[in-house]
């Protein structure tokens, strides 16, 4: 069968994860696209085929998977909640059910292990527990890919805000001239997948594959955003008070935490991100590059 008979499941189709695979593999030329979606009504050009997929409603996943040669799977951590690990499973159940040759999991790094236990940073541990479900599941073939800290996390959730001096920019508990962001645009990790899957036997038994567009510390950020246009700052918190700040905060300031101990991906990254590159094809757009094209000087002036 080539590949290009091959059809791809593609869950969480309307994501940023999923979406950016979903484009990449259709612009491949060489996967038929199965775009899964909760609302498939409301996004009928979405893939080759658009399916219902519920992971509230296990029972969806079965067809769902029905004659598709390979799987991605992202979960939403956030939303999710406790019951990540158990749409995790489902889908695992319902992929091997459904004959799937290729399974790739979108992990995290285990943040219990990498720093022995220090920091809790359960949306990162979580997902990386979960790949020992996969490993196990006896796929042909499987994958894991990690995405970074989003390029697109600094003009969404967390875009620079007014401060009490009347500037915008960040208030963070976290040093802000240590490197330890591996960051990245979010839409090209789908070349990554893309590329797994067209090359199973270089990336599919178990490696990691890590997209990583730039690494830098917050004064970096926040000297490429001045260098093209932008007023912005940044002022160090203690991380017990920005925990207080809103729901969640605790969780983002033990995150940070985690980051300036042991960087975003551990010290054992530059393999996985060197493989990324490779099955990519192509190396990620450097923040410099995407923040000329993505951020709005009117947006921090």
């Amino acid at each position: 069968m080539s590949n290009t008979e091959k059809l791809i499941a593609v869950v969480g189709a309307t994501g940023q994860q999923g979406g950016g695979v979903v484009r990449a593999l259709q612009a491949s030329g060489q996967f038929r696209v199965r775009a899964l979606t909760r609302n498939p009504d409301k996004h009928p050009k979405l893939g080759d085929e658009v399916v219902l997929a519920d992971f509230n409603r296990p029972e969806t996943l079965k067809a769902a998977f029905a004659g598709a040669h390979g799987v991605f799977l992202v979960t939403n951590s956030w939303e999710a909640g406790a019951d990540e690990s158990r749409q995790a499973l489902a889908a695992v159940e319902a992929a091997k059910g459904a004959g799937i040759q290729h399974f790739i999991w979108s992990t995290l790094p285990n943040v219990e292990t990498i720093s022995g236990g220090k920091f809790k940073v359960s949306h990162f541990t979580e997902k990386a527990k979960f790949e020992r479900v996969v490993s196990e599941a006896g796929f042909v073939y499987h994958t894991f890919v990690i995405a970074p800290f989003y390029y697109q996390n600094l003009v969404g959730i967390m875009a620079p805000q007014k401060q009490a001096d009347g500037t915008a920019g960040w208030a963070l508990p976290l040093d802000p001239e240590r490197r330890v962001i591996h960051m990245g645009d979010v839409s090209e990790l789908g070349r990554i997948v893309a590329g797994a899957f067209a090359q199973p036997e270089v990336a599919g038994h178990g490696e990691h594959l890590a997209l990583v567009g730039d690494f830098l510390s917050f004064n970096e950020i926040v000297a490429t955003l001045e260098r093209q246009g932008h007023k912005l700052s940044f002022k160090r918190v203690p991380r017990d008070v920005f925990a207080s700040w809103f729901p969640h905060a605790d969780g983002i300031a033990a995150m940070l935490a985690y980051f300036e101990a042991h960087t975003y991906l551990g010290s054992e990254s530059s393999e996985a991100i060197a493989l990324g590159n490779k099955v990519a094809g192509q190396k990620p757009t450097t923040f410099a590059a995407w923040a000329k094209v993505n951020v709005p000087v009117q947006a921090t002036a």
